[in-house]
């Protein structure tokens, strides 16, 4: 068995660098045959994640064959797909990443015990996170559920060296079939949204580690005062390359630390702790599989949020009336992300002035965010309605106007995307006309809505329905 092929199972690690399981099977001599499963889990993503998911399996294709390798693509459940490349080729392992979607852990663990019963080397491999859920714990052995003390405990953790790429890859004399990527039309569902959002990509592991680059040279200094302004271009946009394994956490955690200690003041720092959320997020998803379900916080149950209504529809087509809120969405349509602090008072707006349950703002997330991370968008999302661990306390009701206010002074970033009011908008306000479906009617000449819900209002109703919530529960 030492001397059959590898099957190397990609997932969301579509990377040469600082790949563990790809460095051990390049340096065991054994023909090593890369594999990409359109299975379930991937049909389940929402229209923008799974086709940003399509262009980066086809970018690192590209990659393996400059290697002398080739990515084997197959559609249907795993399991099946695995049974039968084994078959096919001989294969005596089946090595990959490991995720820890919960639905991604119960697909796994059936088939590592599937193939240990019939003999089958079946390994996984760390790599999408810095540390492993199971070796971060408190003193009294339970998981972390506030941010700052888990920050501190990993923050003065080593999570090894980031390896090299391989040089090259031994394959098999005769390749297995590989169906076409074309043909799984893993953008269908963006239709024209495509075309626009497509410019504003950086796809790719190369294309990762210059963005990287461009930050860590350009940005990192400015980033602590800056990053909650979203027309300064001082944030990373890592998170696209992050989401789909295009480069390590690994890989940027050392490039902050050595500018950290290179002394370029507090921007490499606060990015670290940037990572360190993410990290954080998917702790508490390993260790609470319902956090994208369920409340947190299991007294948030009977909290009168209400289901998705004519209000969140009017907030998904941006039409709410208030600039930043209707800017941050317009923003991820156009794009395909939406800046974090607009993030924010997007999801406040929904939660609170709107009264509607975060699940179904993570909903249109989850079918719009080219950087779509299911761990990160729970934990924002249940941080922001007050249902999470660590949350902020459901009174913090962000103000969409004091907000744009602070964080976009001369309203630069509201004319980029709202071209309504503006003589001459601009193309990223125009794009949003391009991009949305023609069935929603909007055109740039149409007058910019009225507010849907007074603020004054909307905030006084919100904490209303928080204090009878809580005089309940008491």
């Amino acid at each position: 068995m030492s001397q059959t092929p590898i099957l190397l199972w990609f997932r969301r690690d579509l990377r040469l660098d600082d790949h563990p399981a790809l460095s051990e099977a390049a340096a065991s001599g054994r023909q090593v045959i890369p594999v990409f499963i359109h299975d379930e889990t991937v049909e389940a993503l929402g229209a923008a994640p799974k086709w940003r998911l399509g262009l980066g399996v086809e970018a690192f294709g590209s990659a393996l064959e400059k290697l002398g390798a080739r990515l084997i693509l197959r559609r249907g459940r795993a399991a099946e797909v695995i049974d039968a490349l084994i078959r096919e080729t001989g294969a005596g392992a089946v090595w990959w990443t490991r995720t820890y979607e919960p639905s991604h852990i119960a697909r796994d663990r059936a088939i590592k015990a599937d193939l240990a019963a019939r003999g089958i080397e079946a390994r996984s491999f760390a790599g999408a996170l810095l540390f492993e859920p199971r070796d971060v714990m408190t003193g009294a052995g339970t998981p972390y559920s506030v941010f700052t003390p888990f920050w501190r405990s990993v923050r003065a953790r080593d999570p090894g060296r980031a390896l090299a790429a391989p040089v090259r890859l031994t394959g098999p004399a005769d390749w297995p079939r590989s169906e076409a990527l074309v043909d799984w039309r893993m953008g269908a569902a963006m239709r024209r949204g495509a075309a626009v959002v497509l410019p504003h990509l950086e796809v790719g592991a190369e294309r990762a580690l210059a963005r990287l680059d461009r930050f860590f040279e350009d940005s990192v200094m400015d980033y602590a005062e800056g990053r909650d302004f979203p027309v300064r271009a001082v944030t990373s946009g890592l998170s696209e390359n992050l989401a789909w394994g295009e480069i390590s956490p690994r890989r940027i955690w050392h490039r902050a630390v050595l500018e950290s200690d290179a002394g370029r003041g507090r921007g490499p720092e606060k990015f670290l702790s940037e990572l360190g959320w993410r990290e954080f997020a998917w702790h508490l998803m390993t260790h609470q599989p319902k956090l994208a379900e369920a409340n947190w916080r299991a007294e948030w149950d009977g909290f009168p949020w209400r289901g998705d209504n004519e209000d969140a529809e009017v907030w998904r087509r941006a039409q709410t009336g208030e600039p930043f809120v209707d800017a941050g969405l317009r923003e991820m349509y156009v794009t395909g992300r939406m800046h974090n602090r607009v993030r924010m008072v997007v999801a406040s707006y929904l939660t609170k002035h709107l009264l509607t349950d975060w699940r179904v703002g993570l909903q249109w997330f989850a079918d719009c965010l080219v950087d779509w991370d299911p761990a990160a968008n729970a934990l924002g999302w249940q941080w922001v309605a007050g249902s999470g661990p660590d949350a902020a306390p459901y009174f913090r009701v962000f103000n969409p106007e004091t907000q744009g206010e602070k964080f976009d002074p001369d309203g630069q970033y509201r004319r980029r995307f709202i071209a309504e009011g503006q003589r001459v908008p601009g193309a990223d306000a125009l794009a949003w006309f391009d991009a949305i479906p023609v069935s929603w009617d909007q055109r740039p000449g149409q007058a910019y809505p009225a507010r849907r819900v007074a603020l004054a209002a909307g905030r006084e109703a919100a904490l209303g329905a928080y204090e009878s919530f809580r005089n309940a529960y008491k």
